[in-house]
């Protein structure tokens, strides 16, 4: 599955204020809960924290791809921030993060997620539209630069 046919408008999110890895972590799960409707924002944000424990999931340049596994849903969720400074993240080339793709997934399905992680990295080792990301000033923009790519 790629990341084009999972985002939606309401969540691609740009230019957020956060100071903390924890906070935008947060905004992320918040987020996504709106759309889950067994799951709330604390089970989220534990699926998330649980994956960041085995290894940040900051792969470098500024993205990180922070996802999680989640027991009694069928849904696929992922959500996109952007933040209006980089923030730490101890990302695998120790550099700030800026850009936020998140991907919630049921338990079972591991080898969509896997598909679905490798089309977010393919997107994203372009670096013209991660510079093209950066830019947006609007998640409107955002999203559109997303739904058009062709990776």
């Amino acid at each position: 599955m790629k990341l084009q046919d999972i985002l939606t408008l309401d969540c691609t999110l740009c230019a957020v204020r956060g100071t903390s890895k924890k906070k935008l972590l947060e905004i992320i799960c918040e987020t996504a809960a709106k759309k889950i409707n067994n799951l709330d924002t604390y089970q989220l944000l534990q699926s998330l924290m649980s994956r960041e424990k085995v290894g940040s999931t900051g792969i470098g340049n500024g993205i990180a791809i922070p996802h999680g596994r989640l027991a009694d849903t069928s849904q696929v969720i992922a959500v996109l921030l952007t933040s209006e400074k980089a923030i730490e993240f101890d990302a695998i080339d120790n550099r700030g993060v800026d850009i936020f793709i998140a991907l919630f997934v049921p338990e079972e399905n591991c080898q969509q997620h896997l598909d679905t992680l490798q089309s977010i990295a393919k997107i994203f080792s372009d670096k013209h539209i991660a510079k093209k990301v950066r830019k947006c000033q609007s998640s409107t923009e955002l999203f559109h630069i997303i739904k058009t790519t062709n990776s």
